[in-house]
Order: C-alpha cells, then sequence, then structure tokens
C-alpha cells in the first residue's frame, strides 16, 4: 500500500561543528520520501522554485518516489539556515525564505489522492485541511510544531479532530496541552483526535501512546553525529513506510515502526542532509534493525 507525504521540499545551508552544507538537499517531504520508499511507493506533494536542481528530483525518483505531485512554481526554491552548537540538540535558525512556499495550496494528484496512507508534514493547518478535503486516506498522521501551536490553535485542532496519529516532539507536546508531564500531555493529546501519539526525544529516545498502552524506545546509539537535520521527519519516514507497508495500525505494528523509524533517522544523522540515508538500503535498514532488537531485549 502507498504513502502520501504533503509538506517542504528546500534548499538547506547547515552549520555543525563538523562542517558546513551550502544549499543542500532538505525539507520535511524530502527526508519523509527517501526514508519511506524503502518500504513502500511515497507519492511526493510539494513545490520547488525553478532554480532547483535537476539533479535532486532525479534522487528522488532513483528511490522510486512518485513526482507528479511536485509542482514547479515561477520563484525561488525554500530556504533555511541554521547553525548547530556543540551540543548537538540545539540549534539556531539563521534565515528562512519561504519563497514560492508562502503561496503553495498542495493539489493531490490522483494516485496521491488514492493513497491509503497519509503524512501531513509541518506545514500551516489551513492548508492541512485543504489536504484532508482531497485525501481518501483511512490512515492520516500528522506533524506540527510550536509556531503553529501558538499562532493558529483553533485550525490545529479542526486537524487533529480528523487525524489518527500525531507525531510531534516533547517541548510541542506541552506547549499544545499546557502539560508538563508528558504521560498526562499524550493523554490530553488524544482527547483532541488522535488515538496514537508518538513523541520524539531526540537523542534520549521516542514514546508511543496508543490508546491506554505506551511504548519506550530509546535512540540508536552513534559514536558521532554529523547533522541531525530531518531526522525526525525521517523517523516519520520509516513509522510510516512500515504500517503502509504492513497494511495496519495495530499496537504490535506500530511498535516495530518506531523502531523502523529510529533506524533510519540513525542514518541521516551521519552524514549531512540526506545524503547517507540516500545511500542505504532494505539490506542496512535490517541490519541496523537487528542490532537494534539485540541492543533492547533483556
Amino acid at each position: 500500500m502507498s504513502v502520501t507525504v504533503v509538506g517542504s521540499i528546500a534548499l538547506d545551508t547547515i552549520e555543525t561543528p563538523w562542517g558546513r552544507n551550502e544549499e543542500g538537499l532538505g525539507g520535511a517531504a524530502t527526508y519523509f520520501s527517501i526514508a519511506a520508499s524503502n518500504y513502500t511507493l511515497v507519492h511526493l506533494v510539494g513545490v520547488v522554485g525553478q532554480d532547483f536542481p535537476r539533479k535532486h528530483i532525479e534522487l528522488l525518483e532513483s528511490k522510486k518516489v512518485d513526482t507528479a505531485g511536485l509542482e514547479v512554481a515561477p520563484g525561488k526554491t525554500f530556504r533555511w539556515t541554521g547553525r548547530y552548537h556543540e551540543d548537538i540538540n540545539h540549534r539556531d535558525t539563521l534565515d528562512t525564505q519561504l519563497n514560492v512556499f508562502q503561496e503553495f495550496h498542495p493539489k493531490l494528484p490522483p494516485a496521491a489522492r488514492d493513497a491509503e496512507f497519509l503524512f501531513l508534514g509541518n506545514i500551516h493547518p489551513a492548508l492541512q485541511l485543504e489536504v484532508l478535503d482531497q485525501s481518501k486516506a483511512r490512515f492520516v498522521a500528522l506533524d506540527t510544531m510550536n509556531f503553529w501551536i501558538d499562532t493558529t490553535p483553533d485550525s490545529l485542532r479542526d486537524v487533529l479532530a480528523r487525524v489518527h496519529a500525531l507525531i510531534i516532539n516533547d517541548s510541542e507536546v506541552k506547549g499544545l496541552t499546557g502539560a508538563s508531564n508528558l504521560v498526562e500531555g499524550a493523554g490530553l493529546v488524544q482527547k483532541l483526535g488522535p488515538r496514537i501519539v508518538v513523541v520524539k526525544k531526540g537523542e534520549h529516545g521516542c514514546l508511543l501512546f496508543c490508546d491506554d498502552r505506551a511504548f519506550a524506545a530509546p535512540a540508536f546509539p552513534l559514536s558521532v553525529v554529523i547533522d541531525p537535520t530531518g531526522a525526525g521527519d525521517t523517523f516519520a519516514g520509516g513509522f510510516m513506510g512500515h504500517i503502509a507497508r504492513k497494511g495496519s495500525a495495530q499496537e504490535g505494528t506500530l511498535r516495530e515502526a518506531v523502531i523502523h523509524g529510529s533506524v533510519v533517522a540513525s542514518f541521516t544523522c551521519e552524514a549531512f542532509g540526506p545524503a547517507r540515508l540516500a545511500e542505504i538500503g532494505v539490506r542496512e535498514i535490517n541490519e541496523r534493525y537487528s542490532v537494534f532488537r539485540d541492543l533492547t531485549s533483556f
């Protein structure tokens, strides 16, 4: 079964203590698509400018990502610049240029509209609602951030009432619910609509809340992290890709999906942008999945 993703495709400039990547391929939908393509067919819906390098589209297509929903609009591609500190969990946004992304209104081609699984990337809740009105998906997962939580709470709640899963980080749970305790916060999120809440905690792993049950998983241990940009979006790609491959959102599948998300996210952190992620395939994922299973067995 296939999955549709709607979100940003960008050119990122990243500085870390280990180097700099100038206008490399980035964007939430990009990371998600490359990760999920290891599990199932991905329909990518987004927008880029006329300056977007053709080689990046060829990379996506080489991973069997359906780019029929990728719009090329007059103007420049969305750009983001960030700098990470020695503590890689902290970064500064130095520059954001929305460019063509500012006027983007997603249009789902027939195949993307018919996909049974849908991931709504971190875009304006009003646009997420536009996508929901076009999609026939039977399982929908959502990403958001504190900016939308603070500035568009009513629209965001309208979206939450129509989705099955929410994938956000720990600070966003607190911002959305006002709860200082993550378990309490996840329960409050579930009352807004999604029965599944996945809370990302960076290098400290993640928590899965499904109905009245919880599951905890660590992050895959890495000796060196070059660039964590996109790790959360890669996690979502592995998570949704596994669910779509199984065609199920039962608790057992969800637990496996959390581990798959953590595994593919670990590859992303090993190089700038999606370079390392683009190199790996099913064999490397399965090998690291096996190591992860041994790591967490007791």
